[in-house]
């Protein structure tokens, strides 16, 4: 934006300092003038008799209010002057040396709108009000930069990931224009698991969009009734893979989207049964309520994961070593970043712990609620039967 041109700061900044020093030398010499020459006669003085009796002679002049003036008046103008001189030198090399970390985290800003990110001001010195501003504009760049280029990423990622059904539906129409003695039936069978996995993959990206907005209307939630219904909803699943699901613990409430609340638990139940051990594995959902958080603890059996995997399980797209599946089950990669992108959205923690003996154990925080005086009735666990021996 374009203004008009004026005084910059470091030339106000002088002009104050000089001002203000020029002020004060006027105060001490009005304070002169006030307090003592004023009680110095005007016209000629003479002594009284026998006032240098005892002390010599008398003087042949004895300067009155009027000399003393003229003689004064001058030298105060010099001394103004010289005052005025040093506070506009003096000024200008102090308001410099003020602001030239301002300077500094201008020069910041500029290259940031430019484009340049990866530049930091790092000031040094004593933790003054322009040391906080450069070490939070710092953070704000880290931050910012951190954002957009797991932006990029994202964006790079979502679209490789819509190109490839997109890619597939191509070739499945191209295969059907050039043998016309396809299976109708078996193409459109494969053109529609293509289109549901591509639905099902903007929707992802659609709920991760507003799961960071926080454009979502608050609620008292409870965790424990909210862990029932996912469990109560997966459960054929969990037969169906031989999985013993199991929900225990007692009332944890928060605040928050019920809505998204519920895909949390529906996302991190069926992972834990999808990455389970083929027969026979076991999925515990607890929920706690801990001082003054509400906990949700989702812990699964299966292969062992090594601890450098645990941070890239929440990125999007990324379902890590071991844990790619190519069944109807396969998901679009972006359970956990979900998952992780709403407890964010309220305010809570998202905790990933690989169990000694395999599997996985999620653990979810979230602020609490006042809980109700009345006992807490017992919730009844919702299982899947053991597989037959």
């Amino acid at each position: 934006m374009r203004r008009r041109p004026g005084l910059s700061a470091r030339l106000k900044l002088t002009i104050s300092y000089a001002g203000v020093i020029v002020l004060s030398g006027a105060l001490l010499l009005a304070v002169v003038w006030v307090f003592l020459l004023r009680y110095v006669p005007d016209g000629v003085i003479k002594p009284g008799p026998g006032f240098f009796r005892d002390r010599g002679p008398a003087p042949p002049f004895i300067p009155n209010r009027t000399d003393l003036w003229r003689a004064f008046a001058p030298r105060a103008a010099q001394a103004l002057a010289l005052l005025l001189l040093f506070g506009l030198l003096g000024g200008w090399l102090l308001a410099g040396r003020m602001l030239a970390p301002l300077t500094r985290i201008a020069d910041a800003a500029r290259l940031a709108a430019n484009g340049s990110l990866d530049h930091r001001i790092r000031l040094q010195g004593p933790g003054d009000e322009f040391r906080e501003l450069a070490d939070v504009f710092d953070t704000m760049l880290e931050r910012l930069e951190s954002h957009i280029t797991e932006q990029q990423r994202f964006a790079a990622n979502a679209s490789h990931e819509l190109r490839t059904p997109l890619a597939i539906s191509q070739a499945l129409l191209d295969v059907a224009r050039n043998d016309p003695a396809q299976d109708r039936d078996e193409l459109i069978e494969r053109l529609q698991t293509v289109n549901t996995r591509a639905i099902d993959l903007i929707e992802a990206l659609l709920l991760l969009s507003r799961s960071d907005r926080r454009s979502f209307t608050r609620e008292p939630v409870d965790l424990s009734l909210v862990a029932e219904e996912a469990a109560e909803t997966l459960l054929p699943l969990a037969e169906k893979r031989q999985i013993t699901l199991e929900v225990t613990g007692e009332r944890a409430r928060t605040v928050g989207s019920a809505e998204l609340i519920l895909r949390i638990v529906m996302n991190l139940v069926q992972n834990a049964i999808v990455h389970n051990l083929p027969v026979g594995g076991t999925v515990t959902v607890h929920t706690a309520a801990e001082n003054d958080v509400s906990v949700l603890r989702v812990e699964n059996t299966g292969q062992p994961l090594p601890w450098e995997l645990i941070p890239t399980l929440i990125e999007p797209f990324q379902r890590g070593t071991r844990r790619i599946r190519t069944d109807e089950h396969a998901g679009v990669g972006l359970g956990l970043a979900i998952v992780h992108s709403i407890v964010r959205a309220h305010d809570g923690t998202l905790d990933l712990t690989p169990r000694p003996a395999g599997g996985l154990l999620v653990t979810i925080r979230l602020p609490a609620t006042r809980q109700d005086p009345s006992p807490t009735a017992a919730h009844h666990p919702v299982r899947a039967p053991s597989p037959a021996v």
